[in-house]
């Protein structure tokens, strides 16, 4: 399947990319953890869903714990995750105050970009293939083929 690509207006008056039309991605659906788990077992797998279920949770687990303990975790050849954080400016270190300063905790994503898994923008672009998201609209009074929402909506 194609990613799905929705064109939207910049309707912000203040920017200066006013008026012009720009491409967003369109997801058909969030896919749950215990889905993502069921379908990796369904790949030829010897482990059930169960276990793919069970291995999960604990790999998320340790990315967290790790991720918490201040380490980067790179997650084999598909990159790294890492935190950053947020925060305003003080004027001196001593003014810097931890609880006030900082203003969110994030958790980071570097993909690979090596080898035939390289996950830069420019390979992504290159093995995907694109659909306008109106394509799947049907003729009038008929339904759409997939209900679809926008990242980042």
């Amino acid at each position: 399947m194609p990613v799905l690509i929705k064109i939207k207006e910049n309707k912000n008056v203040r920017s200066s990319a006013f008026g012009k039309h720009f491409g967003r991605v369109v997801t058909t659906k969030t896919m749950s953890y215990n889905e993502l788990c069921k379908h990796m077992s369904e790949h030829n797998s010897v482990y059930g869903e169960d276990v793919c279920l069970g291995v999960a949770a604990k790999l998320q687990n340790c990315i967290l714990e790790q991720l918490l303990e201040g380490k980067k975790v790179q997650f084999g050849d598909l990159g790294t995750f890492y935190l950053a954080a947020k925060s305003i400016g003080a004027n001196t270190e001593a003014d810097f105050n931890m609880g006030q300063n900082i203003q969110g905790l994030y958790l980071r994503f570097r993909p690979n970009r090596q080898d035939i898994n390289d996950l830069s923008s420019k390979t992504l672009k290159k093995r995907a293939s694109f659909l306008n998201a109106k394509d799947l609209i049907v003729t009038k009074g008929k339904k759409k083929k997939e209900e679809t929402t926008t990242e980042g909506e």
